[in-house]
């Protein structure tokens, strides 16, 4: 008998995963799950931990690198009607996990709701941008974040107020939690000067960062006061390849996924990267990306 019978016509076993992620690697998981609502979600997550299964949730797949082999677990993927909803009252804006960052952040420009457009350009949904806290230098989403929904590894739906989710750069003290929503406090601006903001931003992003190529966004996080795009580059990293992934010329923090690339070609390449600038600068870069 199944554990997962009960959710039959949402589970999918033996589901490729790179298909879902913006790198378009990785083998697959054992079950992808798309629940319908958040009762069920809860109830499938106790048959999961009955099973001793690894769970993980899959937003946009923008930060994440699958294996090869890919994950001997369940996949969870927030993206129905349920988890893709927005509400708004006033300058506050309650988004569920799964919807999509940069539309939140175009339309919010649009109706001239202030807060969201430093984050244009970073292809994310709510849930997981929340969870890594995800930004740039003109802002973090933890910047505007009132409270976060959560779904307890017991099953409790929660709410925790920004102070207890623990924002800082890339990180939060999120942990085996679901992300489930999150109420965002923006502020009221002229509609034509937030989206002029929002549309400088993004083109500054599309000039500078290769966001039509097969990648994760920045693979490393920037050490203390220094950038780790900057540091490769000078580590004359631009261009180097394992395999058919290679170190983007355009931007030094990205590494690109060619045809023909398999994950472990970009994970030869991380360590490759990370042993130069070791070895150059006597710096430790730290993965931003999460891989599985």
């Amino acid at each position: 008998m199944n554990w997962w019978r009960d959710f039959a016509d949402h589970v999918e076993p033996d589901a490729p995963l790179g298909r879902l992620t913006w790198f378009r690697l990785g083998g697959k998981a054992r079950y992808l799950y798309r629940p319908r609502e958040v009762g069920e979600l809860s109830r499938f997550m106790e048959r999961a931990r009955a099973e001793n299964l690894p769970v993980k949730v899959l937003g946009a797949g923008a930060n994440v690198l699958i294996r090869d082999d890919g994950f001997d677990g369940v996949v969870v993927r927030l993206d129905q009607e349920a988890f893709r909803r927005i509400k708004r009252e006033d300058s506050r804006v309650a988004a569920g996990a799964g919807v999509d960052l940069m539309n939140l952040s175009r339309r919010c420009s649009e109706q001239g709701l202030a807060g969201l457009e430093g984050l244009a350009g970073i292809p994310a949904s709510v849930g997981g941008a929340i969870r890594m806290n995800a930004g740039g230098r003109s802002g973090e989403i933890g910047d505007v974040v009132s409270s976060v929904t959560v779904l307890s590894p017991e099953g409790e739906v929660e709410e925790w107020l920004r102070d207890r989710v623990g924002f800082a750069y890339r990180h939060t003290d999120i942990g085996e939690e679901v992300v489930l929503g999150a109420k965002l406090q923006l502020r009221a601006d002229n509609p034509s000067l937030v989206r002029r903001r929002y549309d400088e931003l993004f083109a500054c992003k599309q000039k500078s960062q290769p966001l039509a190529d097969k990648s994760a966004g920045c693979i490393f996080k920037n050490p203390p006061g220094q950038s780790a795009g900057a540091l490769i580059d000078r580590a004359g990293l631009k261009g180097k390849n394992c395999g058919a992934a290679r170190v983007s010329e355009r931007h030094a923090n990205f590494i690109v996924a060619y045809k023909g690339a398999t994950a472990s070609d970009v994970l030869r390449l991380i360590d490759l990267v990370r042993d130069r600038v070791r070895l150059a600068f006597a710096t430790e870069l730290e993965v931003e990306i999460d891989i599985w």
